[in-house]
């Protein structure tokens, strides 16, 4: 359909095309990009360039198969939440009300883990303020986080342990046996740090259920509402569909993962709800989809719209923005200015803050690899961005200009 029919300009969304070519592309900061943009119920716009493998020479398809990371977290979000309207879990609960080993963590005051093989860990710790809570883990005021941190000796133990690697023994079983040997960074609900902590979602997911968690996701999520190319890996019949992975390097790009000789290309022992999906632009713009339409797409139900509903609002404590709880050095996928937190991805709280066009209660989240998307309710638009470049610097600024721009398309404010 003409973009017109949903209140968005042809020549602004070429306009858009243009603009993250030249600026994004052609310059080298990416190889390729593919964007959905959806409005009013209907796909208004895709854009696509570049490659999908510069080594191979093979252009940006429609159908190409992405690394999601963190982008997996809404999804395992989602599946929570599925459990909570079932009763089994609620967002309150105390977290070893399900993990019983983790009643007495306690938070880190000082000490390493042993260097020693087979050496028992030494740590100094403090009660907790409070019991960890689901939705603690749901908005990152756990306590945990993530190795890749390199601030505090709690990140260094992550590193040793190799907490959330695809192949952790065990499985997700494997990572909470970790997780109970290592100290909090810090009390739950008293500061917000990027973490491991949607990925022991996944693992309460897979122990409610019943089900291993890759196997919830594809028979009541993935295939209910056709997301047939997303899962934790990519099958052989599908592998000349994924793009391979590049970093930044001397002004150009350097290969980081090669499609063709991945690690997912084989299943994993542990499927990481926090960062191990793969998948497509249109798979995800059929999540995002079901998710502006209140939790239904196809005449598939997958939550209620009071459920969904949530997600736009702010979960963090006292309405908080994470940029008043961050810890110091933290990792984000978005900015901090205001932006709160629900339920497994951030929230606009204060447009202006932003300094971005955007809504109230508008949820977002990235990938390490610069993918992105966002869900804007009050004008019924969801856009997905979809690319596959790991430690760029201008991750942040293309999300800038992506959604500067589509905004800029707008011809008529539902608001």
């Amino acid at each position: 359909m003409k973009p017109e029919t949903a209140g968005m300009s042809s020549a602004r969304l070429a306009r858009l095309d243009d603009v993250m070519k030249r600026r994004y592309v052609e310059s080298g900061y990416l190889p390729g990009m593919l964007t959905h943009i959806y409005r009013k119920g209907h796909l208004v716009h895709t854009g696509m360039c570049g490659q999908m493998d510069i080594e191979r020479g093979k252009p940006m398809h429609e159908d190409a198969i992405f690394r999601v990371y963190s982008m997996s977290k809404p999804i395992t979000a989602v599946a929570l939440m599925m459990l909570v309207e079932e009763g089994l879990i609620g967002l309150d609960d105390p977290v070893h009300s399900y993990i019983p080993a983790w009643k007495d963590i306690g938070v880190y005051a000082s000490g390493m883990p042993s260097l020693l093989p087979g050496a028992s860990p030494r740590y100094l710790t403090t009660p907790t303020l409070r019991p960890m809570k689901v939705v603690d883990l749901a908005t990152h005021t756990s306590g945990l986080t993530y190795g890749f941190m390199n601030r505090t000796g709690v990140d260094a133990a992550y590193r040793r342990a190799k907490v959330v690697d695809r192949e952790t023994p065990g499985g997700l079983n494997g990572m909470i046996e970790q997780l109970a040997e290592i100290p909090l960074d810090f009390s739950p609900g008293t500061a917000w740090n990027y973490s491991v902590s949607i990925d022991v979602l996944g693992y309460l997911v897979e122990k409610l259920s019943g089900m291993r968690f890759g196997e919830f996701l594809r028979t009541r999520l993935f295939e209910p509402l056709g997301m047939h190319d997303t899962a934790f890996y990519v099958p052989a019949d599908k592998i000349d569909r994924f793009t391979c992975c590049y970093q930044p390097e001397n002004g150009g790009l350097k290969l980081q993962d090669d499609a063709r000789q991945s690690t997912y290309a084989m299943p994993p022992q542990l499927e990481s709800g926090g960062g191990g999906l793969v998948s497509t632009a249109q798979d995800y713009l059929r999540f995002c989809c079901m998710m502006l339409n209140g939790g239904t797409l196809d005449g598939v139900q997958i939550l209620s719209p009071k459920t969904v509903a949530l997600f736009s609002l702010n979960f963090l404590p006292d309405g908080r923005e994470v940029a008043d709880m961050a810890t110091p050095g933290m990792f984000s996928e978005g900015g901090y200015a205001g932006i709160g937190f629900s339920i497994g991805c951030g929230v606009n709280v204060n447009v202006a803050k932003t300094r971005l066009p955007g809504s109230l209660g508008e949820y977002f989240w990235g990938g390490a690899a610069a993918t992105a998307f966002w869900i804007d309710p009050r004008e019924q638009l969801t856009v997905v961005f979809m690319t596959q470049v790991i430690g760029s610097e201008a991750r942040l600024t293309l999300r800038r200009d992506l959604r500067t721009l589509v905004y800029a398309a707008m011809t008529e404010s539902l608001a």
